[in-house]
C-alpha cells in the first residue's frame, strides 16, 4: 500500500512512507506487562539491541525525520523501528 501510493502520488510531489512499531513502552504495554510478568522477559529476549523495548520517541524521530527536508529523496519505503525484533526471525 506505501509503495503503490508513494507511486501514484508523485506526480503531485507528496512523499508517502510508513513507520511499523515493535514493542513500545507504552501504558498500555506497562499494564500487559505487569499482568503477564514473564510477557515482558519473553519480548525483551527477542530484541537484538540490548534488551529493552522502544520509547515513544523512538519513533517520534523517524517521523520527524520523514517529514522534513532532509528526507526528500525518501517515498515508498518502510521503516520498521522494532529493535531488530522482525531481523532474527
Amino acid at each position: 500500500m506505501t509503495k503503490h501510493a508513494a507511486k501514484i502520488l508523485a506526480e503531485d510531489k507528496i512523499r508517502v512512507n510508513s513507520v511499523h512499531p515493535g514493542v513500545i513502552n507504552t501504558p498500555m504495554v506497562e499494564k500487559s506487562f505487569e499482568e503477564y510478568p514473564e510477557l515482558k522477559e519473553t519480548v525483551k529476549a527477542n530484541f537484538p539491541l540490548p534488551p529493552h523495548t522502544g520509547e515513544p520517541e523512538d519513533l517520534a524521530y523517524m517521523v520527524v525525520f520523514l517529514a522534513s527536508d532532509e528526507s526528500k529523496f525518501a517515498t515508498g519505503s518502510e521503516f520498521v523501528i522494532d529493535g531488530g525484533a522482525t531481523s532474527t526471525r
